[in-house]
């Protein structure tokens, strides 16, 4: 495989790599660079602040998405560069998977603080359970995939493409029993709510819409990765830059920003209230007996 000025090509079997079809937009580059830095540096601020530790591979994820596209910085001005290319490639395509994680966890935690565990479509200890898991092997997938690509030989490309693309589904097929999990539970709260969901001291309407939405967000970008990569690299959505910013970095930005406006603070303070009050018997209390006066 010949390395050219912004591609690797293999005459062979007519297969032909290039590293990026365009010059990498600079402009677009760090716009988005910047953006997420800041949503980063919110969401690391508020993981402080509030010590929710289930944010973590969130706000990891954002870290992600900002080094990712300093990548794609540095392949503006080198676009030989297979170094930027791997490093906004990979960074890029795990991120989300990073945010999934997190937004695993806010569904367990919230049908614990509304006392629902009876509403739920399986047992909260293995919901999060089983929902990470699957997450961590498709980050896993991804990355081993991406890994594999730069590896730059034409069988470890093809190789690492199919890998990618097993991860891509998994990510998809979890997400999508995730957002039918979620409206399930939404749809039997409201047919039988618990004390703790009449009394509206979590705004548990807002945070399954919000879930809702982020995870479909997430859902479509990962439909778009898994086209781009059935395509191969010589399809017209890897060709085409403005894919990558519509159907990619806006939409993930958009979940940061949807997660920082529409936190999940209450639900945390509720359950703090929970757990500081137990009982000697290791019994906690109804919600409603912890509201303030």
């Amino acid at each position: 495989m010949d390395r050219h000025v912004g591609h690797l090509r293999s005459r062979d079997n007519g297969f032909d790599f290039e590293l990026y079809r365009y010059v990498p937009s600079l402009a677009a580059a760090i716009v988005f660079t910047a953006v997420f830095a800041i949503l980063t540096a919110l969401h690391s601020w508020r993981l402080y602040r509030l010590r929710a530790l289930y944010f973590t591979a969130f706000t990891i994820g954002g870290l992600f998405e900002t080094v990712g596209y300093c990548g794609r910085i540095w392949s503006h001005f080198d676009d030989q560069a297979v170094g930027g290319f791997v490093m906004q490639a990979i960074l890029i395509l795990v991120a989300p998977a990073l945010f999934a994680a997190s937004i695993y966890m806010i569904l367990g935690r919230l049908i614990r603080a509304l006392c629902a565990e009876h509403l739920s479509l399986m047992p909260v200890r293995w919901l999060t359970t089983i929902f990470v898991v699957g997450d961590v092997l498709s980050f896993t997938l991804q990355a081993g995939g991406g890994g594999i690509q730069s590896a730059g030989t034409l069988d470890l490309f093809n190789l690492g493409e199919k890998i990618i693309v097993v991860g891509l589904f998994l990510q998809i097929a979890f997400f999508g029993f995730f957002v039918v999990t979620v409206v399930l539970f939404y749809q039997r709260l409201r047919a039988h709510p618990t004390r703790e969901a009449r009394h509206n001291e979590i705004s548990w309407r807002r945070h399954l819409l919000v879930l809702v939405v982020v995870s479909i967000t997430i859902l479509v970008r990962s439909i778009v990765r898994v086209v781009e990569y059935l395509q191969g690299n010589s399809g017209y959505v890897i060709a085409h830059e403005v894919f990558l910013y519509i159907l990619d970095a806006a939409l993930m930005a958009g979940v940061m920003a949807v997660l920082l406006v529409y936190y999940v603070s209450d639900l945390k303070i509720a359950l703090d209230r929970i757990k500081a009050i137990s009982s000697p018997l290791g019994t906690d209390y109804p919600l409603e007996l912890l509201r303030r006066e």
